[in-house]
């Protein structure tokens, strides 16, 4: 490949076979990407720790972009990704995807701290928005899906429900807050006098799961309830 300038130095040899350098740490340079990559090698591929960087196009400084765990030339395990100076991701990764546990704060302001799949949110995670307010809950394919906790910290009130791909379904909601909020809503929500206000709910989340034999369950059990 003659696009890939390739320097080692400073190199340290842990293992050799028939010649071959199994394990080694140096620096490898593609001048044409801009990119350079310093660390822990394995048979020519980066494997172990390594901290990946980029050419800045306009001050012609190298900034780190990568910093943790390879295997196998591809991020695995433990590290911190800079997508920019306000933009990072610092977690678990899992072929070069994010994936496991971790935390990323976007450009816009949120912030998401929870678990990861193939670079989307993806089971229990937690996002705080710009404006203060968050969502605690479950995520599927990068979107709220499942039980879900919604706090309008600038009104005052907390909706819990079930999310549907983004989607409040069904739910409710009460006042969470009001004394310390921004703007607080004019007047409290009056309390529900419904007498099983969660049989109820879990009436409504049974419509919209994808089990339709759970869901005759459920519904089933809660006209039972309420039958004379």
């Amino acid at each position: 490949m003659d696009f890939i300038t390739r320097c080692i130095r400073s190199m340290e040899i842990n293992t050799r076979a028939n010649g071959w350098i199994i394990r080694s740490t140096g620096k490898q340079v593609w001048k044409r990407a801009g990119i350079v990559y310093d660390g822990d090698w394995r048979c020519g591929k980066r494997d172990g720790f390594g901290t990946l960087s980029r050419m800045d196009p306009e001050t012609k400084e190298y900034t780190r972009v990568y910093v943790g765990s390879w295997r196998n030339d591809k991020k695995e395990g433990a590290g911190s990704y800079f997508y920019s100076a306000s933009a990072f991701y610092e977690g678990q990764w899992s072929g070069d995807e994010r994936s496991g546990w971790g935390r990323m704060q976007y450009e816009n302001g949120e912030l998401y701290e929870g678990e990861w799949l193939r670079d989307k949110h993806h089971g229990e995670g937690l996002i705080l928005l710009a404006n203060g307010n968050r969502f605690v809950g479950t995520w599927s394919d990068g979107k709220k899906n499942g039980h879900g906790q919604l706090f309008f910290l600038d009104r005052g009130q907390l909706y819990e429900g079930f999310w549907v791909d983004d989607v409040a379904k069904c739910g409710s909601i009460s006042d969470f807050g009001r004394e310390t909020a921004v703007r607080p809503t004019v007047y409290p929500i009056p309390k529900v006098c419904l007498q099983d206000s969660q049989a109820v709910l879990m009436e409504a989340q049974a419509y919209f799961t994808e089990d339709d034999e759970k869901s005759a369950e459920i519904t089933e059990s809660v006209h039972k309830q309420y039958s004379p």
